[in-house]
């Protein structure tokens, strides 16, 4: 168990590296056919090749490539979502919190109704009516996620601005955007940190679902979900199809898991009672 923190932080910095400089690592174009080499195995099984380390699929197009390819589209996708869903939650619970009365009953109504919402049929519904699409799912992301943040940082703005160097700020006349900017928000930033990097692996999770199911990442684009998707019809006679993108699953989603309980953890003990 010591081990296992260090691990998903290597899992994680790994995956970050390959999404952001990934395509200095593709041995191929990820989409790039090649009908000689259809199907191939791994390399080290029987009819492997040392070209296609983890094989080829039913196009002949590398593994290792769309592997690489998708974790960039996966991991920046719902990178991108966490920030501007962060930033909106932020925002709102801030305002909310802070200024409390009807500011705060409106927001944390709101709130609510969102997290009332089953986030995988609201996600299905949202993509159905306007389609797939890198952009929409980024904003069936954020529709899913903002909340979370808003109610977090309400109840940190609530414990915060209680708090005496907020009190002798309000006394020394401190505007009160400033008060809630300079001494309210740094200290709530750390919990929002943890938040972030948890919801990492809940919006992998939901890209990797609406990819699998259609409604994501279409051609040429390639996330993981997708080549899962497009693997399902060869598991019998291709299991590396399946394999490779659900273990990347499997293992981005416990790493930025187990990153985001210990961060919690360290910074907030209670959460671990």
């Amino acid at each position: 168990m010591t081990r296992l923190p260090a691990v998903s932080v290597t899992i994680c910095v790994l995956l970050v590296i390959a999404a952001l400089f990934g395509w200095a690592l593709e041995p191929f174009t990820p989409d790039a056919a090649d009908f000689a080499a259809v199907l191939v195995p791994p390399f080290g099984l029987e009819g492997g090749l040392a070209q296609h380390l983890l094989g080829t699929d039913q196009l002949g197009r590398d593994m290792l490539s769309r592997l690489i390819a998708g974790t960039h589209i996966s991991l920046m996708t719902a990178g991108a979502a966490v920030a501007v869903a962060g930033t909106i939650g932020v925002v709102l619970g801030l305002i909310g919190g802070y200024l409390g009365g009807l500011v705060e009953a409106a927001t944390m109504r709101l709130t609510d109704a969102f997290l009332a919402l089953p986030f995988i049929l609201m996600a299905l519904a949202i993509v159905a009516a306007l389609g797939p699409g890198i952009g929409n799912i980024i904003l069936v992301m954020i529709l899913t996620n903002w909340a979370r943040y808003a109610r977090l940082v309400r109840s940190e703005v609530l414990s915060i601005k209680q708090r005496d160097f907020v009190l002798l700020a309000r006394v020394a006349g401190v505007r009160p955007l400033v008060i809630a900017l300079r001494h309210v928000l740094p200290n709530a930033l750390t919990s929002i940190l943890a938040l972030a990097v948890l919801d990492v692996g809940r919006a992998i999770v939901l890209e990797s679902s609406l990819s699998f199911l259609g409604l994501g990442i279409q051609p040429p684009d390639v996330s993981w979900g997708l080549i899962l998707a497009e693997g399902r019809t060869y598991m019998s006679v291709a299991w590396w199809l399946t394999v490779w993108p659900g273990l990347l699953i499997v293992l981005a989603v416990i790493s930025f898991n187990t990153v985001g309980e210990r961060l919690r953890g360290h910074f907030d003990p209670r959460s671990a009672l």
